[in-house]
């Protein structure tokens, strides 16, 4: 089962985060679409600092399709980058 799993990852990547958006702030936002198994913001591990993107992961394919498809996403006053991430990512 694990395996299918992996195929059936609906995953973003999210750009243009602003510096002060945490995990638990991009998965709130992206809720909105549906569940959402879990979204993480990515940080410099030496600084501690946001690295202005992260990924959200949905459990359901009509969530993640809604977020993705729509044309714009503001968060703290920013348009963020959403794209469906690739699989290196």
């Amino acid at each position: 089962m694990s395996g299918n799993i992996a195929r059936n990852t609906y995953k973003l990547f999210v750009g243009n985060l602003p510096w002060t958006i945490s995990s638990k702030e991009l998965k709130s936002y992206f809720s909105r679409f549906g569940h959402v198994a879990n979204a993480e913001v990515v940080f410099d591990k030496q600084l501690g600092l946001s690295k202005y993107y992260g990924f959200v992961i949905f459990s359901q394919r009509d969530a993640f399709n809604s977020a993705s498809n729509q044309n714009t996403h503001f968060l703290e006053g920013r348009v963020l980058n959403v794209q469906r991430a690739t699989a290196t990512q």
